[in-house]
């Protein structure tokens, strides 16, 4: 009789869901759409998180500029849209992106743009690929996502305006310190302090900001905007704030006098 091989063993005591599992436990994190029939490979959060971190590929945002400049995953970069193309069947331009990584197609990029159901990080992908950029990746998970597993996001300076003449309902939050912001803030803008990142989920600060009505407790879409002259705190409020289940939260990386003259 043949001899059976030690995988073939293992096989035969444990399932082999069981010997995946060993290998890797999927999560939300880690994992991707998984679509059929696609030209090139998608990242996870998880996984794009890192190449952030590592500044390993350049990310595109590849919605249209205003969209971008509402709220975009930080590190990401927007570039023109190609000419003659519509806005419904939205497309950002392969030239200006291979101007962005210098010429070089090698280079590793990764796309994203509105979630499962968008189609511009796919019509993009196969333009580069026409193009004849050899490591293009995908985000398709995209915004709605990156939101929804807690990540925060960036507005621009035209977001800002444009948020602050159209959404009557955000709730805008501003990280300077009491005698700062006493001295004035943005229209209806609340104080909050970098005491709600601190401690963990549901630390006292931040329950005192959900229960005193500074944060929108009744409506967790609600956009909040955190801003103020601390860069790093104003991120970590943002994060605080979007690992709380607040959905739709962005920080503004510039200064407050920035964000104050240019909403005016």
């Amino acid at each position: 009789m043949k001899r059976i091989t030690t995988f073939a063993a293992l096989f035969l005591l444990f399932p082999l869901s069981l010997l995946l599992q060993a290998q890797s436990t999927p999560n939300i994190h880690n994992v991707t759409l998984g679509e059929s029939n696609v030209k090139t490979a998608e990242v996870s959060t998880e996984e794009l998180r890192h190449i952030l971190a590592d500044k390993s590929a350049t990310v595109f945002d590849v919605r249209p500029a205003l969209e971008f400049s509402i709220s975009h995953i930080p590190g990401a970069v927007n570039v023109a849209q190609k000419p003659g193309t519509s806005k419904a069947l939205y497309i950002s331009d392969a030239a200006e992106i291979g101007r962005v990584v210098g010429g070089d197609k090698s280079k590793p990029v990764v796309l994203y743009c509105n979630g499962p159901f968008c189609g511009k990080s796919k019509r993009v992908s196969e333009d580069l690929l026409a193009a004849g950029f050899t490591n293009v990746k995908r985000y398709q998970l995209g915004m709605p996502v990156w939101r929804a597993l807690g990540g925060a996001s960036q507005i621009e300076l035209a977001g800002a305006r444009y948020v602050s003449t159209g959404d009557q309902t955000a709730v805008w939050l501003d990280s300077r310190g009491p005698v700062d912001f006493a001295k004035g803030s943005l229209p209806g803008a609340k104080r909050i302090g970098i005491e709600i990142s601190q401690g963990g989920k549901d630390n006292p600060a931040m329950q005192q900001a959900k229960n005193d009505g500074t944060l929108p407790i009744e409506d967790h879409n609600t956009r909040i905007v955190v801003f103020g002259d601390d860069p790093q705190a104003v991120l970590n409020i943002a994060d605080a704030l979007a690992k709380e289940a607040f959905h739709n939260v962005s920080f503004f990386g510039g200064k407050y006098s920035d964000i104050a003259a240019g909403t005016k």
